[in-house]
């Protein structure tokens, strides 16, 4: 009794998940196998439903809105759990050190190229438009100069990482 239910409603239940899952924003799959487990469930208590084809399309709906509700109700957490943003005297004097070097070899590039990186590096978060209109270059140019300027400042580091690194 039970398999011949299930033969005659899996059709159904596909055609059914399938036009509420797109509203619900989950798969159809999911949203089948919440009303697989509903008529299961009931199997086990009540036996079968009356109406099996009424009672499918009532679960179904009965799913997706749950679906909705709980997607309505949850929250994104503000930050990854398993971040360990909250670091120790340690890591942030490391990274205090970092930026340090990384300022003292942009002052040491040639030519322009120190005043578009320091500008860059600037907390004040300046955009390309306000970059050049300060250096007085065309916003065009801007990404092309960037560019060659970061490689440069890479050949300027590049001796300074290598040094740094464990040998052996």
């Amino acid at each position: 009794m039970t398999h011949d239910l299930v033969t005659t409603l899996r059709p159904l239940l596909t055609a059914e998940a399938a036009a509420e899952a797109h509203a619900t924003g989950t798969e159809p799959g999911d949203l089948e196998q919440a009303v697989w487990l509903r008529l299961l469930e009931r199997l086990a208590t009540d036996g079968p439903p009356p109406d099996p084809q009424g009672w499918l399309r009532g679960a179904v709906r009965a799913e997706a809105r749950r679906t909705r509700r709980t997607a309505r109700r949850e929250q994104p957490y503000g930050s990854d759990p398993a971040d360990d943003s909250e670091r120790g005297p340690e890591q942030l004097a490391l990274t205090a050190a970092r930026h340090r070097a990384l300022r003292q070899a942009v002052h040491r590039l040639p030519g322009r190229c120190s005043r578009i990186l320091q500008a860059l590096l600037s907390p004040r978060d300046l955009t390309y438009r306000e970059i050049a209109g300060e250096l007085g270059i065309s916003q065009g140019s801007l990404g092309p100069e960037r560019a060659r300027c970061l490689e440069c400042l890479r050949r300027l580091l590049a001796p300074e990482v290598a040094a740094r690194q464990a040998r052996g």
